[in-house]
């Protein structure tokens, strides 16, 4: 089994700071996928919030597949989240998925959350989800998730600039509950791959993303094995999410993936880098 699993926002989306090709063609997202399967990769991650990713892959076909999708926001009631849940298994063409993930952990404020949970509690007896989780964004997210559910599968931002996860203890607090963990942002939308294009925004950053270019350089790696190792060979981490513009991509992002390294973390605690959310 492959540790990489594959994100899929740029096939329903134009997305990436890196991306200048645009939203990923039918015809590309099928020799992706094809060469997926080759490389024994079995996830992907969805949402019907990409745009028509779903769909997309219900036209290619995703019965080799664990598939885990996310809600939709809570605010238009818990049948609208349910409703769009089974047009998820119609797009994705597919009778079941692996894991679904609550997409916006502030729906856990909404009076009509402990109802939604339920029903998505019900959908897993029903066998139509394995896994029922969240997709979070902070530290602080994960607390609070910690103290107060119980959840199978969880999706979390990390890469060799943001540990925060690990040095506060929360990826091993993780395990201990045998909570799935999926890393995504490894690549930090593809900040970490390329540092010569970048807007006046990161200039504040310069000296630190040139250091770390110099440790990437020094231990003879480029600077994707460095940033994509790094998150492979965090042993907490059950899966790693990439996401991909084209086959080649991803056939570079494979072979650069056998390394068994033992990589420094060059952390950036500094939210303005680490969240794109804020980003100029």
């Amino acid at each position: 089994m492959n540790k990489l699993a594959l994100g899929t926002v740029q096939f329903g989306l134009d997305y990436g700071i890196s991306n200048i090709g645009g939203q990923v063609s039918l015809e590309e997202a099928r020799k992706v996928l094809k060469l997926a399967k080759e490389y024994d990769i079995d996830t992907l991650d969805t949402a019907s919030g990409y745009g028509n990713s779903e769909k997309v892959l219900g036209k290619i076909g995703v019965n080799d597949f664990q598939i885990v999708t996310k809600t939709t926001s809570l605010q238009l009631g818990v049948d609208n989240v349910l409703q769009s849940f089974y047009q998820s298994l119609t797009d994705l063409n597919a009778t079941s998925v692996y894991g679904l993930l609550i997409h916006n952990i502030d729906d856990t404020k909404d009076k009509q959350f402990d109802a939604l949970y339920k029903e998505l509690d019900k959908l897993k007896q029903d066998k139509l989800i394995n896994k029922i989780g969240f997709s979070t964004y902070t530290p602080d997210q994960v607390d609070f998730l910690l103290d107060n559910f119980d959840f199978d599968l969880i999706q979390v931002p990390f890469n060799v600039f943001d540990t925060r996860l690990s040095d506060g203890g929360q990826l091993q607090a993780l395990k201990n509950k045998q909570i799935e963990i999926h890393a995504r942002s490894v690549f930090l939308q593809g900040l970490l791959l390329d540092f010569k294009h970048l807007s006046d925004y990161f200039s504040k950053w310069t000296n630190q993303f040139n250091r770390y270019q110099k440790t990437v350089k020094d231990s003879g790696l480029s600077l994707l094995e460095y940033a994509l190792n790094f998150a492979l060979n965090t042993s907490e981490l059950d899966k790693v999410l990439v996401g991909v513009d084209s086959a080649n991509q991803l056939l570079d992002i494979a072979n650069s993936s056998t390394l068994d390294v033992n990589l420094k973390e060059f952390s950036i605690n500094d939210v303005g880098l680490l969240n794109p959310v804020y980003w100029k």
